[in-house]
């Protein structure tokens, strides 16, 4: 395999964690709409990173994004991959596209979906439909993280998409010892994963188990708001909000937490759902798609509806079976769910598209 680009937010630890398991097996190069985190910058030598700088945004008009197609496709020209893979399709699968074609030039292109880029974006406008539907049909091959998403992306005119979780680099030696009434959380604390929604379900566990106590890890727009909405319900005191944390930090939350959270309206398989349930958390999940191909409701974990009624009982009702549970998610993680392993299979099939006439 020749040179093989990355082109994404090289800030992100999505695309850190995908610049790890690709460094040691191809040429890689990285392009970043933003600047080089450490981590990358200390993989790669300076020649093979690009930063762009420029400050995209997930609700849209990246114009400045847009106006870096120059730069970026003279720097692709002067490395003339065999590969150029784009994360997140309606920003760095536009570059992509725009730079492969109005440079001509001749690699492959390869398109991840993340989430709200495929399910959500499309939607919002003809243009970003027309442009999503434009990156994938360029695409030799894309990646998606749930079999909702790979559909979708099917329908929106993908030709091959390769279905994989975005998910741990390795199992978690232990899972324990738990808090049996320890709840945790660490989605963004953004509208679009909805963090109210953790508040309800927790105001309706609160009362019948009195010494119920929720974690609320990350950051973002909306912690102040939610901070003043936990010390209004009344269960305040027993509601902590810890900040961004680091991986070791967060790895002692999942070991002592018995219970997680996580309440988006839209998402595909999110890769802290994952690392909950391989460090033996009993997930309680929105009722979404994606989230269904993790957990059937009450035998693994549970789909919480639009409201929280009945989630207390339901919770009973998976008591006498967590010794079970823990072990049934971590070994469905250890078959399906460790990127190296996906990564594998995904670079083998870049070379069989290579050889194909």
């Amino acid at each position: 395999m020749g040179r093989y680009v990355l082109l994404g937010d090289c800030e992100s630890p999505h695309l850190i964690k995908w610049a790890r398991a690709l460094s040691s097996r191809v040429e890689l190069y990285v392009a970043s709409s933003r600047g080089i985190a450490p981590e990358i910058a200390a993989l790669l030598p300076p020649l093979r990173c690009l930063a762009l700088d420029t400050q995209p945004r997930v609700e849209g008009g990246n114009l400045a994004v847009l106006a870096a197609l120059p730069r970026l496709a003279r720097w692709l020209a002067g490395i003339e991959p065999t590969w150029l893979h784009a994360h997140y399709l309606t920003s760095h699968g536009t570059l992509a596209w725009l730079a492969k074609r109005l440079w001509r030039l001749r690699c492959g292109l390869v398109s991840s979906g993340w989430g709200s880029d495929v399910l959500v974006a499309p939607d919002r406008s003809r243009a970003l439909r027309w442009l999503t539907t434009r990156v994938l049909k360029a695409s030799t091959l894309c990646t998606s993280d749930s079999a909702h998403m790979a559909e979708r992306m099917r329908s929106l005119g993908a030709r091959e998409v390769m279905t994989f979780p975005f998910g741990l680099d390795a199992l978690p030696d232990d899972t324990g010892p738990k808090q049996e009434r320890l709840f945790f959380t660490n989605r963004a604390l953004e509208p679009s994963y909805a963090p109210h929604n953790v508040l309800e379900v927790f105001a309706d566990i609160a009362p019948a188990w009195p010494d119920a106590m929720l974690v609320i890890a990350n950051d973002g727009s909306l912690r102040a708001e939610l901070e003043r909405a936990a010390a209004a319900s009344g269960w305040g005191s027993r509601i902590r909000f810890v900040g961004r944390l680091d991986a070791a930090a967060q790895a002692a939350w999942y070991r002592s937490a018995r219970w997680y959270l996580s309440m988006p309206p839209s998402d595909s398989i999110a890769v802290s759902v994952l690392e909950a349930m391989a460090h033996g958390c009993v997930p309680l999940l929105s009722d979404l798609p994606a989230n269904r191909e993790l957990v059937h409701d009450g035998d693994n974990g549970l789909i919480v509806g639009a409201t929280a009624t009945g989630t207390v009982a339901a919770m009973e009702g998976l008591l006498p079976r967590l010794d079970a549970i823990v072990q049934a998610n971590r070994h469905w993680i250890a078959q399906h769910a460790l990127f190296p392993q996906a990564v594998e299979r995904f670079l083998a099939r870049l070379s069989e598209l290579e050889r194909a006439p």
